[in-house]
């Protein structure tokens, strides 16, 4: 069974950014990301409502890297601390060596090549440091940007399933993407 360990928290860095874990000074940026409905139009996970909202799930997502049971990193330019989006591993099928991605980006830096930059450090973490065998990305099937951001990455859709997620008082589709640790 997979074994990981996230302590000391692993900061990657890349050419423009900053992958870093997100502390309680975090929670304003975070909840502008969150409480923005147009950033979380694809994302069925409820829209932060205030700050608190925001510091309470930054400690949820701090316990579970804790409990070594998920890893989200808050994404950065190097020259600024303003957390401009998030990416991690929402969920570990550790018995299987697979993990999920999951990623969000403030609407200034879509377009910027800034998710695919962090994707790539993600994955490489996830196959050469957590020793994953498969990572998926699980999206809605109109988030087209984001189909682009995991096709780009070397992600391949897997699966399209009607109507499998109840949100929102109706049932939507979901796609899911995966890549597979490379061969040697």
């Amino acid at each position: 069974m997979l074994s990981v360990h996230f302590n000391p928290f692993p900061e990657l860095v890349t050419e423009r950014l900053c992958l870093r874990q997100l502390r309680r000074d975090d929670e304003n940026d975070f909840f502008a990301l969150r409480s923005n409905p147009d950033i979380m139009r694809f994302i069925p996970r409820p829209v932060a409502q205030s700050v608190a909202d925001a510091a309470e799930l930054i400690q949820n997502i701090n316990d579970g890297i804790r409990q070594n049971n998920s890893i989200t990193w808050a994404i950065t330019l190097k020259q600024s601390p303003k957390v401009i989006g998030t990416i991690g591993y929402v969920r570990m099928a550790k018995e299987h060596y697979r993990a999920e991605v999951g990623y969000l980006l403030s609407l200034d830096y879509q377009g910027q090549g800034i998710m695919q930059e962090a994707l790539r450090a993600v994955v490489n973490y996830g196959f050469q440091t957590m020793k994953l065998h498969s990572i998926e990305g699980i999206i809605d099937p109109d988030n087209t940007a984001s189909a682009n951001v995991l096709k780009q990455a070397g992600f391949v859709q897997e699966a399209h399933f009607k109507e499998n997620q109840f949100y929102h008082g109706r049932f939507r589709d979901s796609v899911y993407y995966s890549i597979l640790t490379p061969v040697n």
